[in-house]
């Protein structure tokens, strides 16, 4: 039998980009549903072998019914130590699930676009070969007590926190490895009005940063998804 993992969307038109991808050439059937715009999930989760919360253009401190939902099974989660994954906003849901912040910067400033990413400590071998990662977020978290640092931004970048790890099997990436080229034409095109915006890089580097950095990011995706299956992407 298939490995199945439950994906959560946020738009109609959500996409799980290259993400899904993968995990089709893994051989592992991905499930997408969209609980804030009130589909429900299946009631035996234990069919399914990871979880993976995808990013949105709502905040995390938003108080809608579908992202409480996603918060309540986020949490619920955690306690089977089954492999879960949260990008951008979903990462964002595991910070306030774990009793942490998520807030915009002081000075309103965003990532939009291709931007540099430190690994550290056990994050070394998790991110090895990664360099620069693909962003699209207003706000950051901090990170919460009990987790596990594994990325940063360089010290004088405007969001520190990147990614971490709770226990080995949960990992929460501020930025989107889901990016493919045809996601980013998509996100220019129905929102490139934020690139004017304080910090949002301009269009020209987006797509010169997919030259450089697509290729990598993508085969880093393909072996972090295969060993995050296997409950050994921290080790």
């Amino acid at each position: 039998m298939s490995r199945q993992v439950l994906g959560i969307v946020h738009q109609a038109h959500s996409s799980p980009g290259q993400v899904g991808v993968v995990l089709k050439q893994l051989g592992v059937r991905l499930h997408l549903r969209r609980p804030v715009l009130g589909q429900g999930i299946p009631r035996d989760l234990g069919r399914y072998d990871g979880l993976i919360v995808f990013g949105g253009p709502m905040s995390a401190n938003d108080p809608l019914p579908g992202l409480a939902f996603e918060m309540r099974l986020i949490e619920r989660w955690l306690h089977t130590e089954k492999p879960l994954w949260g990008i951008c906003l979903g990462a964002q849901l595991m910070t306030r699930v774990l009793g942490g912040a998520v807030s915009s910067h002081p000075d309103a400033r965003v990532e939009i676009g291709w931007y540099p990413v430190c690994a550290l400590g056990p994050g070394r071998a998790v991110f090895r070969g990664l360099g620069h990662v693909y962003q699209w977020h207003r706000e950051g978290f901090e990170l919460p007590d009990g987790a596990h640092r594994l990325a940063s931004a360089p010290k004088d970048a405007d969001f520190y926190e990147q990614a971490f790890a709770v226990g080995r099997s949960a990992l929460a990436t501020q930025f989107h490895p889901e990016m493919h080229p045809r996601m980013m034409r998509r996100w220019l095109g129905r929102a490139g009005e934020m690139l004017v915006l304080p910090g949002a890089r301009p269009e020209a580097e987006h797509l010169q940063g997919n030259q450089r950095y697509f290729a990598k990011q993508a085969r880093w995706l393909h072996n972090a998804l295969d060993r995050w299956m296997d409950g050994r992407l921290v080790e």
